[in-house]
């Protein structure tokens, strides 16, 4: 079995960015800057034969190359219960047809449909359950944040390998959109 992932990789300069947004929560897990990505499409654990056929049709999904912003903070969660902080991804409508061509690659692949809607974004910090959040200053201090544009012209399939200090993530491939 392999836990998978479809997402995108940031450049160095808007992980360094990111990473000066980590910090001044108290309770937060931080994302290491080398595992901070935007998910596409989590496929979760797979045997190694449907991982195989996961590639292959997702090998077939093409595209042109497009410009991303960052922009913003938020959190998943309700405000009693928040799960994760995350920084907003402007959803242009190249991102929105690249993320709906892997859905349906994915599901030719023989997975069940995602039960969520898409919100691009990029986490940032994990919360664990019970954790009393104070997020009120840290969201209005960020609310304006932007970085890039920055240029996507492929989408990469993670594995993603879990432990007591958090996942550690590993590109299986990388599919260029041309």
């Amino acid at each position: 079995m392999v836990r998978l992932f479809l997402g995108l990789t940031l450049p160095g300069n808007i992980r360094v960015r990111l990473v000066g947004l980590c910090g001044g929560v108290s309770g937060a897990r931080w994302v290491p800057p080398e595992n901070l990505h935007l998910t596409l499409r989590f496929i979760g654990e797979v045997e190694e034969e449907t991982a195989h056929e996961i590639s292959a049709y997702v090998a077939r999904v093409k595209g042109t190359p497009f410009d991303l912003t960052c922009k913003g903070v938020s959190h998943f969660g309700s405000s009693r219960k928040i799960r994760s902080l995350w920084v907003g991804v402007e959803p242009g409508a190249p991102l929105l047809a690249l993320q709906k061509n892997l859905e349906t690659a994915v599901q030719h692949a023989g997975l069940e449909p995602e039960g969520r809607n898409f919100t691009p974004h990029i986490t940032m910090a994990r919360f664990k359950p019970g954790t009393r959040v104070q997020l009120k200053n840290y969201l209005s201090g960020n609310a304006l944040f932007t970085a890039g544009p920055f240029t996507v012209d492929s989408f990469v399939l993670f594995s993603s390998q879990l432990g007591s200090s958090g996942a550690t993530y590993a590109v299986e491939e990388v599919f260029s959109l041309t």
